[in-house]
């Protein structure tokens, strides 16, 4: 419910903000010590996601429920609301609704598991020109005992008109770009993304960003249709590679729902394309 309001809050304070590289950033670090795990969420999130069950059932039982190793990608949720709380602000630059997933770098330097309680940090870290706009690098930190166990450096993009000679400039995730130099990778596996994907995801993780809810909600914002979450997208493809503990992922393309993708692989690399073209590229690392 708190997340709902920040949600809510960020779509009052967005109003008038004009996104620009150039503005001032916020100096607000946001912490939240001893971060409890609720078991029945991360196995649902598991399920939504496409990671295997924890080895204990259900995660929620006695006996090794504590054991269970979180997925890679599931301290990104627990960070999100005091990420959401910093874009929110009347004083960040940019609007909360609307920001577009461009790009994540997630590192588990210990696996998490379910009986943790870690402590959180999260700051934006700094905006920078993108050719559809003005991005923003979010950065959160998942500590034990003081120690960086887990970090995820992840950049948001709000969309809005630039001069022409940012529009022409090349961006680090331009979601038009080429594919990798290297050429396409062989398909791995086809994944059929229903409609209601969005609110499934938003349910399991607390992001009702309304481009991912419903068409209705979405084409104010600029996509024909509601869009996949991107962190969805990521989560999907490190449940593909069991034992990561980094993923990097560039969003190059949105992926409309409901929609059917191909994951692409080869070692560490990975790809999802659809006949629309290339949406995600990135690595992993064990």
């Amino acid at each position: 419910m708190a997340l709902l309001l920040t949600l809510a809050l960020g779509a009052v304070t967005g109003v008038g903000k004009r996104p620009s590289p150039a503005s001032p950033l916020p100096d607000v670090r946001l912490t939240e010590p001893g971060v409890p795990i609720a078991p029945a969420r991360v196995a649902a999130y598991a399920r939504v996601c496409g990671f295997p069950r924890p080895a204990s059932g259900d995660a929620g039982a006695a006996g090794d429920a504590g054991d269970a190793e979180l997925p890679l990608t599931y301290p990104h949720i627990l960070g999100f609301p005091l990420a959401a709380r910093i874009m929110a602000a009347r004083g960040f630059p940019l609007p909360l609704m609307g920001l577009v997933h461009t790009s994540v770098d997630i590192v588990a330097h210990v696996r998490l598991t379910v009986a943790d309680r870690p402590e959180l940090v999260v700051h934006a870290a700094e905006l920078r020109s993108h050719r559809r706009g003005t991005e923003v690098v979010m950065v959160t930190e998942a500590r034990l005992a003081g120690a960086v166990v887990w970090t995820d450096r992840s950049t948001y993009l709000a969309r809005h008109a630039v001069d022409e000679t940012r529009a022409a400039a090349p961006d680090h995730a331009d979601p038009d770009g080429p594919a990798a130099p290297d050429g396409p990778l062989p398909v791995v596996d086809t994944w059929r993304l229903p409609a209601d994907l969005g609110r499934r995801h938003a349910r399991v993780s607390g992001d009702y960003n309304p481009i991912h809810l419903h068409p209705v909600t979405a084409r104010p914002l600029g996509f024909p249709r509601a869009i996949v979450h991107g962190m969805w997208t990521v989560a999907r493809c490190a449940a593909a590679a069991p034992g990561a503990t980094r993923i990097t992922a560039e969003f190059r393309r949105p992926v409309l729902l409901p929609s059917t993708v191909e994951y692409a692989a080869d070692g560490p690399r990975f790809e999802v394309r659809s006949r629309a073209g290339l949406h995600v590229t990135g690595r992993t690392e064990s």
